[in-house]
């Protein structure tokens, strides 16, 4: 698959696919795009209610979303399990092709984000003692996830016309039954079909305030019974 590395309005690199017609994150800023959506709305939100969050993230890409994750983890103490799916691994050449280090100033989490690409696949690593990363080599198709299991979904898939067989209501079915009751599900996208599917897996639908560039992004709570 040919990548094009693109530069993003907040000066964060992101990554192009020309087959697709797509980018990996949101070319109004792809650092600000993934700690409004996935870190404000969902991992924040988690640690409000507990210490010991389980996250499940569709699409581990650039590693954006992980990286951003970890020093919650550090400097609260809170244990975060962190599995991500990704069928389709970025070699480590485009990964420096990003220069995440620009924003990654901390040598220690610079440190930590080279040990997750490097990190092997389908077994849990230890990056420190409040935080495991496991990277899963398959669909989210493939995956059979255990039931009532994730505080927090990252949902972080192409956008579902690029990507419609993602954006199914039997994919959500599948994620609210592996999401435990009161976990959340995050992601940037407010399309209606979308919401509807949502709604009929069983996820009480939220519409909050997008991150720039976007009115909208949608965070789908399992309701407690």
């Amino acid at each position: 698959m040919h990548l094009e590395i693109r530069q993003t309005k907040d000066g964060s690199n992101t990554l192009y696919v020309p087959d697709l017609n797509e980018h990996y994150h949101s070319v109004h800023g792809a650092l600000q795009e993934s700690q409004h959506v996935f870190i404000k709305h969902g991992l924040e939100y988690a640690l409000e209610q507990k210490r010991d969050v389980k996250i499940l993230e569709i699409g581990f890409g650039t590693g954006l979303n992980a990286i951003l994750t970890l020093p919650f983890a550090l400097a609260q103490q809170a244990f975060i399990q962190y599995d991500t799916l990704e069928k389709y691994p970025l070699t480590q050449d485009v990964v420096d092709k990003l220069h995440f280090e620009q924003f990654i100033l901390n040598p220690e989490l610079l440190d930590n984000f080279r040990k997750m690409h490097a990190a092997p696949w389908n077994e849990p690593v230890d990056l420190s003692p409040y935080f495991t990363l496991q990277k899963i080599h398959e669909t989210l198709e493939e995956f059979s996830p255990p039931e009532a299991y994730y505080d927090v979904v990252y949902f972080d898939a192409f956008a579902p016309e690029k990507q419609p067989e993602l954006w199914t209501e039997e994919v959500f079915t599948k994620l609210y039954t592996a999401t435990r009751p009161g976990g959340t599900l995050v992601t940037y996208c407010a399309k209606g079909a979308f919401k509807r599917n949502l709604k009929a897996a069983g996820f009480i639908v939220e519409a909050l305030p997008g991150p720039p560039g976007k009115r909208e992004m949608t965070r789908g709570i399992r309701p407690v019974l």
